[in-house]
């Protein structure tokens, strides 16, 4: 399977605002914030979700705004961050983002 991911151009910051806007994605995120690329399985565990069912939805989200490219490799699906696409977009968005999520923890 192949999939669709918006050209640089067509990411829109509303999207992304939305898809960072739902804890479990933005748990998602925050790890592969970390930079390289992850395997679904490996993210799932690091944010506690137990069924790869119920992140299905949150990764076309992912994908489809422009968050995160997904590519297939074997029985499952490689995720990387598209922090340059996002930095050359929206320069700061996605670092102030994490950072309030970060604040938001510590306040909790």
């Amino acid at each position: 399977m192949k999939y669709r991911h918006p050209e640089r151009d067509q990411i829109r910051v509303d999207e992304v605002l939305s898809a960072l806007g739902h804890p479990v994605r933005l748990a998602a995120v925050r790890v592969l914030a970390g930079g390289g690329e992850h395997n679904c399985t490996s993210v799932l565990t690091e944010i506690g979700v137990p069924a790869k069912s119920t992140m299905t939805h949150h990764w076309r989200v992912l994908r489809d705004s422009g968050v995160i490219i997904q590519e297939p490799s074997g029985r499952e699906n490689l995720l990387t961050l598209r922090r340059d696409d996002l930095d050359a977009r929206y320069p700061g968005l996605l670092d102030a983002v994490l950072a309030g999520a970060r604040t938001d923890e510590a306040g909790s």
